[in-house]
C-alpha cells in the first residue's frame, strides 16, 4: 500500500505533531507492506530528500525557512508550504498513475493546510484521506487563531466532512471539535510514547535539589500558560529558595516571559535553557523531580508523555490528554487553569512529601509502560487498510 502523507514540520521543525510524525514513521518502516511519501518543510532553501529504511521518503520542501525561526511557523510560512506541497503531491500522484504504482490514500496531519491539500487531491485524483487533529486545526483551541477561526471554522468542518476518516490524539481534542460538528465522527489514537529512550535515572540527585520542567522543547506561547507557572515559583521561592524552574524552548512569549522573571527577581530560580534537540532533552526530564505543564489548551502532549516515560510526578491543567494521564493523588494533580496560587499549592504538597514523589514516579512510568509507538503506528496501518 501506498500512502502520501502531508505535515508541514518534521523535526528539527516543529514541536509534538513533528515528533509524533517521525515516531509513526519510523515505526512504518518496519513494515514491509507500507510505502510512504512524507511532504514536509525543509529547514533551509533547498529541497532535500532522506529516507528511513527502504519504504519511507521524506520531501523537504523550501518555505522561507532558518535556524532563527525554526519552531514558529507564520501564516507567509503556511501558505508557501501549501502552494509548493500542492504542486509536488500532484507531480507525485500523477507519475505513481503513470507507473501503474498509484496511491492508497493520503493521511494529513492538520486539517489546515495539510487537509485542504488531501481534499483538493481527492476531488482531482479521487484519493481517499485521512485528518489527524493535532490541536491548532481544531476551531478556538489557540487564542492565537481566534480571529482567523470565524473565518476557516466552516472550511475546517468541510474538510473533515469529506474525509474518509477524522483522527484525534485524546478525548479532550474529540470534545473540543465537536463543539463545532457535533456530528461528526472522530476515532482516537493517542500519541505513543518511546519507553525505551525516555526511562528514569536510575539514582536521583537529592529531593532538596528541586527541579520542576515545563514543556520539552516546546514552543513558548502564551497557550502554554508559562506565565502562571512562573508566578507560582515566586510564591514558592521564599520559603524554598532552592527552587528551580527550567524552561526548554523557544518562540515569541519569551522575551516578555524574561522580563517577567527578571522584574520578579527570580533570576535565581528560574532558568531559559533555549531550544534544545529533541534527541538531547533526556537529561533535562531525568534531573527534574516532578513536570508541570500549566497550558491552557492541548490535544495530547508529547512533552508531557515523555515526563511520564522519564516518571515525573505530573502537575496539569485538564486539557487535552491530561485527563487520561494525570490520576489524582496517584501519579500527580490536576490544577486549575491560569490559577498560580492552586500551582503552589500542588507543589508545595510535593516538595513536603518525598515519599509522595517517589511513589507518584513510579506510577508515572507503569503508566508509560502499557504505551508505543508501535501500537500508534499499528492502529493507523489498520485504518489504512480499512479504507
Amino acid at each position: 500500500m501506498k500512502i502520501l502523507f502531508f505535515n508541514y514540520e518534521y523535526p528539527p521543525l516543529g514541536g509534538g505533531a513533528a515528533n509524533a510524525t517521525r515516531y509513526i514513521l519510523q515505526e512504518f518502516a518496519n513494515m514491509p507492506d507500507l510505502e510512504v511519501d512524507l511532504i514536509t518543510s525543509s529547514v533551509d532553501e533547498k529541497y532535500h530528500l532522506e529516507k528511513i529504511g527502504q519504504n519511507i521518503r521524506l520531501h523537504k520542501l523550501p518555505i522561507g525557512k532558518n535556524e532563527n525561526n525554526l519552531h514558529f511557523q507564520s501564516q507567509k510560512n503556511l501558505l508557501v508550504y501549501s502552494w509548493r506541497a500542492y504542486i509536488f503531491s500532484r507531480k507525485l500522484v500523477k507519475s505513481a498513475q503513470k507507473n501503474k504504482q498509484p496511491y492508497s490514500l493520503s493521511h494529513s496531519f492538520f486539517t489546515v493546510p495539510c487537509g485542504f491539500l488531501s481534499m483538493l487531491l481527492e476531488y482531482e485524483f479521487g484519493l481517499p484521506y485521512i485528518i489527524s487533529l493535532r490541536g491548532s486545526d481544531v476551531p478556538y483551541y489557540s487564542d492565537r487563531f481566534i480571529f482567523l477561526y470565524k473565518f476557516i471554522a466552516p472550511l475546517i468542518k468541510f474538510i473533515w466532512k469529506k474525509s474518509d476518516q477524522v483522527i484525534s490524539n485524546s478525548e479532550g481534542l474529540r470534545k473540543l471539535a465537536h463543539k463545532s460538528a457535533p456530528k461528526q465522527a472522530i476515532e482516537i489514537i493517542y500519541n505513543g510514547i518511546d519507553t525505551n529512550q525516555f526511562k528514569p535515572k536510575e539514582e536521583k540527585k537529592h529531593l532538596q535539589n528541586k527541579f520542576i520542567i515545563t514543556p520539552g522543547a516546546s514552543r513558548l506561547t502564551d497557550r502554554k500558560g508559562i506565565n502562571y507557572l512562573i508566578e507560582a515559583i515566586a510564591m514558592l521561592a521564599p520559603k524554598y529558595p532552592q527552587i528551580l524552574l527550567k524552561i526548554m524552548g523557544d518562540g515569541n512569549a519569551r522575551q516578555k516571559l524574561e522580563e517577567m522573571v527578571k522584574k520578579m527577581q527570580l533570576e535565581k530560580n528560574v532558568e531559559f535553557v533555549g531550544i534544545i534537540p529533541h534527541e538531547k532533552v533526556l537529561p533535562y526530564y531525568q534531573e527534574a523531580t516532578l513536570f508541570v505543564f500549566p497550558s491552557l489548551n492541548e490535544g495530547m502532549s508529547n512533552a508531557m508523555l515523555e515526563a511520564l516515560a522519564t516518571g515525573l510526578p505530573l502537575v496539569s491543567t485538564n486539557t487535552g490528554g491530561a485527563s487520561e494521564l494525570v490520576f489524582e493523588n496517584k501519579n500527580g494533580f490536576i490544577i486549575k487553569f491560569k490559577n498560580s496560587a492552586d500551582i503552589a499549592e500542588k507543589l508545595d504538597k510535593l516538595i513536603n512529601n518525598p515519599k509522595l514523589i517517589k511513589d507518584m514516579s513510579m506510577e508515572s512510568r507503569k503508566i508509560a509502560e502499557k504505551m508505543s509507538w508501535e501500537s500508534v503506528a499499528k492502529q493507523y496501518r489498520k485504518a489504512y487498510f480499512d479504507i
